[in-house]
């Protein structure tokens, strides 16, 4: 006879791979019905989680941790300067379509900083940890699989995902082209966005293939699969954001990944390229292209033709801002590029701010790495921060913040940056060691390179 096991009770994390599944996939142009503004169920979910956070804070019983964390600190100074800025621009008249837009941007951008602080809190463990960024994983190669279909046969299966309460705010899907290749967007609203988000999940995926052998695990071939659609869905994106911030993500794991992975890392990407070049010819040419006749592009020129009016602008609210949302992109002209758009619509407080919850998430990731001696723990905190890379890359060559789902994993991805240097610092609590400070790290260390061999 035997006896079943127990169900697992519902967690922060398991609101986590909820709050993630529903980002990535619902598409991104279905708002909700009969509201005023155009808000996704992800930002209701996003809300949801922080309301949770809130109430568990007021409580010892429902095992949300507390105290001082690193990213848990830039989260909650980010909020406070969104909400700062809003009341800047707010306490006198705006035009009714940047009040409009100004309402609507402060309640998107709470719901994903405030969700990020719920993970930083509510997931508590390692194992945990890792089942949210597995749901990210897995919720970006089926992105990655949607936009496939887009690139290689005009089938858009977004036009079929009709959700009952939801409308869409575009007629259909955004497929663009480029050269004689379709641009996907799958179910993000751009196939930049489209690009970065796989982009993004491609260190998680090889962290797990080539971690899977190590650990024993039989779901090697599984995320082996995973790594190749995103990795496609990359390329197919045609997207200069997505190269390079695969570029600079390839470049912070290499750095910190052993010899054999790093070789073995070359001999996968290298065979990759062949396979794709051979499958979808043209691709590799359209890709060196981009960046090979960068100076005739307009779009390129284009993005550099905003600095002039901008500086008025910047010049007239240096410190907060004229108000995030208020740069309408139909009436002044986009901004392609979040760290200005950021410095004219926040100011420099709102731009040190941005900058801050980039460095401060990688901090929070490389402090866990140094922190702990598990191998695999390890290579997780240099993955964290090789994603997060993207993020902070793709934020100066666009408007990271106006695409839902990007930001969404920004702010995940910071979040779990400080869940993971909670989990490694309970560890040492539990073994009845003290993790050391900084100072102390830092003092062992110039003390060890001045001892004399």
């Amino acid at each position: 006879m035997t006896t079943a096991m127990p169900r697992r009770r519902a967690d922060g994390a398991t609101l986590a791979c909820w709050y993630v599944a529903v980002a990535l996939i619902v598409p991104a142009r279905l708002v909700i019905s009969g509201v005023s503004m155009s808000i996704t169920p992800a930002t209701v979910l996003g809300l949801g989680l922080g309301l949770l956070w809130f109430c568990s804070q007021l409580t010892t019983t429902l095992g949300t941790a507390k105290g001082r964390n690193a990213a848990r600190t830039v989260l909650f100074v980010f909020i406070v300067t969104q909400l700062a800025t809003y009341g800047y621009a707010t306490r006198n008249y705006l035009p009714p379509d940047e009040l409009d837009s100004a309402d609507r941007t402060i309640v998107t951008i709470l719901a994903v900083a405030v969700a990020g602080l719920a993970i930083c809190d509510g997931v508590r463990t390692l194992a945990r940890i890792e089942l949210v960024l597995k749901c990210i994983v897995i919720a970006t190669t089926a992105v990655a699989v949607i936009g496939i279909l887009q690139f290689l046969f005009d089938l858009d299966l977004t036009r079929y995902l009709v959700l009952p309460g939801l409308h869409p705010v575009t007629a259909d899907g955004f497929v663009l082209e480029r050269a004689a290749f379709r641009r996907p967007a799958a179910t993000t609203g751009h196939p930049i966005e489209f690009g970065v988000v796989c982009a993004v999940a491609m260190p998680l995926a090889a962290h797990y293939a080539f971690t899977a052998r190590d650990r024993g695990e039989r779901s090697a071939r599984r995320w082996w699969a995973c790594l190749a659609i995103v990795s496609v869905g990359a390329m197919v994106s045609l997207s200069r954001s997505a190269m390079l911030g695969l570029a600079l993500a390839a470049l912070v794991l290499l750095i910190g990944w052993p010899g054999r992975r790093r070789i073995q890392a070359v001999l996968v990407g290298a065979a990759f390229l062949v396979l794709m070049r051979f499958l979808i010819p043209g691709l590799l040419g359209t890709l060196y292209g981009l960046f090979a006749d960068i100076g005739n592009d307009t779009s390129i020129s284009g993005r550099t033709q905003d600095y002039a009016t901008t500086s008025v602008v910047i010049a007239q609210h240096p410190w907060l801002g004229r108000g995030l949302g208020t740069y309408l992109p139909a009436k002044y002209g986009p901004l392609d590029n979040q760290y200005l758009g950021t410095l004219v619509q926040n100011g420099f407080i709102g731009l040190f701010t941005l900058i801050a919850l980039f460095v401060i998430g990688a901090y929070a990731a490389l402090r866990a790495r140094s922190l702990s001696r598990n191998v695999h723990v390890r290579d997780l905190a240099l993955t964290l921060v090789a994603s997060l890379s993207v993020l902070a890359l793709g934020a100066a060559t666009f408007d990271l913040l106006a695409f839902s789902m990007a930001t969404t994993l920004a702010f995940v991805l910071v979040g779990l940056s400080g869940a993971l240097l909670r989990a490694v610092r309970a560890e040492h609590v539990a073994s009845g060691v003290d993790p050391p400070t900084i100072r102390a790290s830092l003092s062992s260390l110039l003390k060890n390179r001045s001892v004399k061999p």
